[in-house]
């Protein structure tokens, strides 16, 4: 099970430097997640100020 980002992300980028597989990255207005890479650790959510990303 992958986490994705919701539409609360304020684009900050806090979450793409945690992620330890690299799987997050800069979309058009939101931060994505590649669900086939994503090891659902939740470093992402444990760093987001908005709470954005969430379990799939």
């Amino acid at each position: 099970m992958a986490y994705f980002i919701n539409d609360d992300c304020i684009s900050c980028g806090a979450c793409e430097e945690e992620c330890p597989t690299g799987c997050i990255s800069e979309g058009d207005d939101i931060y994505v997640i590649d669900a086939d890479e994503c090891i659902d650790c939740g470093a992402c959510a444990d760093v987001c100020p908005t709470d954005s990303p969430n379990p799939a």
